[in-house]
């Protein structure tokens, strides 16, 4: 019996030790580990804060000491608020949904019109167009939120700020067109509609031709292809796509901020944030669960509908051979109108920015107005409350921008090497429960809407055991790393996965420890893949708002949250400036991660890998 049990204890330990023995399996241990603390002790955390009471006006309100259980949150939100209920929370959700779906039609709209013309048309400029038309989804999301403004805002709220068609032309556009939630659609809308043209445009370029050309010999009418034969076989790519948008738009800060505090139009995240600011916490952290589960709602939706069929094939080995749609006439002025659309959403923000930045009066462009004191000017107080040096000297907003670099590169250096990690592990153990555990988990925070994101872990910090996070750069870096962490996971393991495993066969058998041969073999022969893991989460966390708005603190702001300040307290020459630097460093950084690597924005999107903007 001794004997039978010693010999069950080696067999057991000689499996641990081969386990043990290949880095993979060790890999994934560890990170499984790290990202299960990660995720789901913030979760917990955010779950007790929805039930406790906190320091401040709710400890008032309620008559109990902080840290005691109460449902007082749940029926002053939800249940029994009254007024307070339907202005904090159900109307604040409509605009939210109305937000989501009204964005992600016309994203679809607008991406699905031009991936259509652009792949299955002989419209002209093409080339132009495509490059032009992904600018709005490169830049921030919050860019178009401003230019807007700066473009449309009118004199009737007040504030003595007016717009640049109302300062040159006297065109005063209706409060309804400039604020709330017609202009939240209009934006969100044009941000995700190059995101839309990549995913839809994908599928239609690759799609066997057989089939419309059987139609086309068959004399259906092209209408009738185009209902009958392509919408069908795209319309997976327009589902997932539609629900993404719609989740982005649903939990979107910005743009609500941007165009709707002048008519106090709030959405769930907005308010949240207003909530947690006038000390009502439990509350806030009530919306954001809200927010989480509506995210993973929807994902769990989209998975359900692409899994019922067991193919999706677009790609076959028939016919690639694709028939243009001749457009005859209407072929020039479609690409005018379409030249026009993309110069104006794409060209124009950039050139409105740049004037806003060189005016003493916003909207006043004659010649006394002209000043570069906003870009050089070495004294400010003349017009600005104490500011002192424009931005490019300005010590604090450059103090700002360094935060923000280094925060942008600790994001993209811990995102993209534990995505390239957790990609190489997970691919080689290829099926195993560690490695769909870990695959699921690196995965998680892309489900959870940004701004919620960051809620998780204020609420983790706002604990007496983890308190010291609270305030600080760390929790900034935590937070990005984790969130940014499927963009370079998910495009990872892609990668490896079109890797034939008899490359690395061959340096295993002549003893090439695996670390060489990653460096050495595997990310060479995916360097742009592999790229765009790092490239994507810095320019993420570059343009970067809802993630970080609830976390800075005040005495150490990051530029993007300097720029939120600038807007809301009436500096439009600062935001604008702050907007266009910004804006000129992403697309450096992404022009030149193009030339070097051939890594960019727009090919890690098409490589599967998702950005942020949830």
């Amino acid at each position: 019996m001794a004997g039978k049990t010693k010999a069950i204890i080696e067999r057991q330990f000689n499996h641990v030790k081969t386990f043990f023995s290949k880095p993979a399996n060790v890999m994934l241990l560890i990170f499984g580990i790290v990202l299960t603390a990660l995720t789901l002790i913030p979760l917990l955390s955010i779950l007790r804060e929805m039930f406790i009471v906190h320091v401040g006006i709710e400890k008032t309100m309620t008559g109990l000491q902080t840290g005691d259980f109460t449902l007082y949150h749940w029926k002053k939100l939800i249940f029994q608020g009254g007024e307070w209920s339907r202005t904090t929370f159900w109307t604040p959700l409509l605009n939210s949904f109305l937000v989501g779906l009204g964005g992600a039609v016309l994203g679809i709209g607008i991406g699905g019109t031009v991936a259509w013309l652009l792949s299955r048309s002989n419209m002209k400029c093409k080339k132009i167009i495509t490059s032009l038309f992904m600018f709005p989804y490169i830049m921030p999301a919050w860019t178009l939120a401003l230019f807007w403004l700066n473009l449309f805002s009118n004199s009737a709220l007040g504030g003595g700020n007016i717009g640049l068609l109302e300062a040159l032309f006297g065109v005063r556009m209706p409060s309804w067109f400039v604020y709330g939630l017609f202009p939240c659609i209009i934006v969100t809308g044009l941000h995700f509609a190059p995101f839309a043209y990549i995913l839809i445009g994908g599928i239609l370029q690759n799609m066997d031709a057989t089939l419309e050309e059987s139609a086309t010999i068959l004399k259906a009418s092209r209408g009738k292809i185009l209902r009958k034969i392509t919408l069908p076989i795209v319309m997976p790519a327009v589902l997932s796509t539609f629900l993404l948008i719609f989740s982005s738009g649903f939990a979107s800060y910005t743009a609500p901020v941007f165009l709707g505090g002048a008519v106090k139009f709030y959405t769930l995240a907005s308010k949240m944030k207003s909530l947690m600011n006038a000390g009502y916490s439990g509350q806030a952290y009530i919306i954001a669960s809200v927010m989480i589960a509506a995210g993973i709602i929807i994902l769990l939706i989209n998975q359900k509908y692409t899994g019922k069929r067991k193919s999706f094939t677009t790609v076959t080995g028939k016919s690639g051979q694709i028939s243009l749609v001749d457009l005859k006439k209407a072929n020039i002025p479609i690409t005018v109108v379409l030249l026009i659309l993309v110069i104006f959403f794409s060209v124009v923000p950039l050139i409105v920015f740049a004037l806003q930045t060189i005016t003493v009066v916003p909207g006043n462009y004659s010649a006394e107005n002209i000043t570069l004191d906003f870009w050089i000017g070495r004294d400010l107080d003349a017009y600005m409350n104490g500011m002192v040096g424009g931005v490019l000297v300005n010590r604090t907003i450059l103090s700002a921008l360094g935060r923000l670099l280094l925060l942008s590169i600790f994001c993209a250096v811990f995102s993209g090497t534990s995505g390239l990690l957790i990609g190489y592990s997970a691919v080689k153990r290829r099926g195993s429960w560690l490695a769909r555990a870990v695959e699921s988990l690196a995965f998680f925070p892309y489900l959870i809407p940004t701004i919620a994101f960051a809620t998780l872990y204020l609420s983790l910090a706002s604990t007496q055991t983890f308190s010291f996070l609270y305030n600080t750069f760390m929790l900034l870096a935590i937070v990005g790393g984790v969130k940014y962490l499927p963009m370079a996971s998910r495009g990872s393991i892609n990668s490896m996965l079109q890797i034939s495993a008899e490359i690395e066969e061959a340096a295993i058998i002549v003893g090439v420890p695996w670390w060489k041969r990653l460096t050495h073999i595997l990310i060479p022969i995916q360097k742009t893949s592999i790229m765009s893991g790092y490239l994507l989460p810095f320019v993420a966390a570059m343009r970067e708002v809802d993630l970080f708005a609830l976390l800075v603190p005040h005495s150490n702001y990051l530029l993007t949250t300097m720029l939120l300040a600038f807007n809301q307290t009436g500096y439009e020459q600062y935001a604008s400036a702050i907007t266009l630097l910004i804006i000129v460093i992403v697309l450096v950084v992404n022009a030149v991660s193009s030339k070097l690597t051939g890594a960019s924005i727009a090919k890690g999107v098409d490589s599967g890998a998702p950005i942020g903007g949830r």
